[in-house]
Parts: structure tokens; sequence; C-alpha cells
């Protein structure tokens, strides 16, 4: 019997001695394939304190430091310094000029969750400045969607005010906000101008905001969204979705707000209750 390449066919083979044996890599490979998650992080955490500190405006003029300064400063390779800087510019919040260095993009402002909500209104407001404008895209009386009925606590088919705009400070758009108002406070809304924020039109209507609620999330920019925001499709925004009522608790109107990130900072603080 004639021997094959495995050995004499005239006695079984054990199944072990055609299985491939993988050789064990160097310790060195062994070591990038074990960095290479620990590396990730690393650029991760680095990014995102980077991007607190350019949010934060902790950099004068908006110039950031050298990467040699931030390797020292934060105990990181240069590798790890670049990587984080691509994903902040990949985020368009900082930009890299040869020659020149690394500078903030944007200077997003700081605003207290009170004044968002409508319930504080500072005399130098951060949130809502004089260039604060509207541009309206739907100012119409509809029937109240069925989906609404129950937020409003009317029935589906209640006439209310759809008033739909987008908020422009100068000609950058930072929000899409979409209201459902019931009369008749929408009736106090159509016999003013709408020329600067939503409290204000509220407040020249006199129509007296008694509690204000938000919902908050993140959704992705639709096309339509994308170009009234002038953001990129897929671009994540702030969605927030709001209830007001007057001082008596009835609920008077509904509002659905896309905003861009790259523009503002809600701040809020909460005390723990002394025991």
């Amino acid at each position: 019997m004639p021997l094959s390449r495995s050995g004499n066919n005239g006695f079984l083979l054990s199944p072990l001695v055609n299985m491939s044996i993988r050789p064990r890599a160097p310790m060195r490979e062994r070591e990038a394939l074990r960095r290479g998650p620990e590396r990730a992080h690393e650029v991760r955490r680095l990014r995102d304190l980077i991007r607190s500190a350019v949010l934060a405006g902790a950099y004068p003029g908006g110039q950031l430091p050298s990467e040699a300064d931030l390797m020292i400063g934060h105990g990181s390779t240069r590798a790890a310094v670049r990587a984080a800087l691509v994903m902040l510019c990949t985020e368009r919040l900082i930009e890299r000029v040869q020659g020149v260095g690394t500078h903030a993009v944007v200077a997003p402002v700081r605003a207290q969750m009170e004044e968002a909500l409508g319930v504080l209104r500072p005399t130098n407001s951060a949130l809502f400045t004089p260039g604060t404008r509207p541009r309206l895209l739907d100012r119409s009386t509809i029937p109240t969607p069925d989906s609404l009925a129950g937020w409003l606590r009317v029935a589906a088919g209640t006439p209310c005010l759809r008033l739909e705009y987008v908020s422009e400070i100068g000609d950058e758009p930072f929000a899409i906000a979409t209201n459902y108002v019931l009369f008749p406070e929408a009736g106090r809304l159509l016999e003013v101008p709408f020329r600067v924020d939503w409290y204000t039109l509220l407040a020249e209507a006199g129509v007296v905001l008694g509690e204000s609620e938000f919902v908050m999330d993140s959704v992705l920019a639709d096309g339509l969204s994308a170009a009234l925001l002038h953001v990129e499709q897929g671009t994540a925004l702030l969605a927030m979705d709001q209830t007001i009522a007057s001082p008596d608790g009835r609920v008077f109107n509904v509002a659905f707000i896309r905003m861009r990130t790259d523009r503002y900072r809600f701040v809020t603080h909460a005390r723990a209750p002394r025991a």
C-alpha cells in the first residue's frame, strides 16, 4: 500500500494530525494588539478634555496650545494629540492652519437652563440677544393632531395655531421650532408681530407663562433640517420637546425644537437636600 504524504494509509490518523497550529505572535505584536484599544480610549478621553476646554473658552483668543504643550499638559503621545485634534477638526470645532496653529472655530454661548425654559429672563440674556430674529416657515390655524390631543388635554381636531420658525442670529441659523398653541393664547399671538424670540412674543402678546418643561434627546438632521440649519445631513441635533402651561397649570403650548449643538451650552445646577 503506497504511503501518502501523511504517512501510512494503513493506519487511522489521529484527528489532531491535520490541525494547523497557529504560531504565537511575537511579544511586540501582542503588545501592539493590546495597546490598540487602550490608545483608542486615550484619544477619546483626550478629545473630550480638549473639547471641554475649547467650549469653555479656556484658551485665550481661541488659540490652542502647541502639540508639544498639549502632550506635556496631558501626559499624552504626539500621535494621540494629533488624533484627538483630527476628531475635533471633523466636528468643525477647531481649525488647523500650517504656520499659524490651531484655533477654535466657534465660541458657544453658556445659558442657564431656566433661561431656555423661559422662566428666567435676565437683563443681559445669554440665550436671547438683540440680534436674535425668527424666520417664519408657517403661521396657520389647523385642527389639533391626534398625537397632540393628550398633551394639550383637548379633543383631537380642536383648532390650534401652528407657528413654525427658524431662529437666527444675524444670518446664522441655530434652531428650528414648531409650536402648537391653543386658543385663546393663539389669538393673542396672531395680533402681534413676531420680531425677536418666542418668549418675547409671548410677553408682548400678554401671554403669561406659568410652567415650562423640556424633554431632551438627540436626533440626526434630515435633509431639510440640515439645509435650514446650515449643517450636514446626519449631524447630531439637540431635540427638545417642550410644554408650556399657564399659571393655573393649563397646558396651552407644545413645541418641537431642533437645535445645533455647536452654538449653545446649557447649564443647570442642583443641590442635594440637607439631612
